[in-house]
């Protein structure tokens, strides 16, 4: 999936991100959330399951 087939979503910088633009967008679709490289914020971004995102946060959390 390319950052195009998220239309009207609003995309985030991770708050740790760095000031060297090696960093990740994330945007919230309802069931599914995006995942982009902001360096290529037009090319691919993953499309991840609302629920899958959540278990990956509550683990790193930890």
């Amino acid at each position: 999936m390319d950052a195009l087939g998220l239309p009207g979503v609003r995309w985030r910088k991770s708050s740790r991100s760095s000031d060297n633009a090696n960093c990740v967008e994330v945007a919230f679709a309802g069931p599914v959330v995006g995942v982009r490289d902001s360096k290529n914020a037009g090319g691919p971004a993953l499309s991840i399951p609302a629920v899958s995102w959540a278990a990956l946060l509550s683990r790193w959390e930890r």
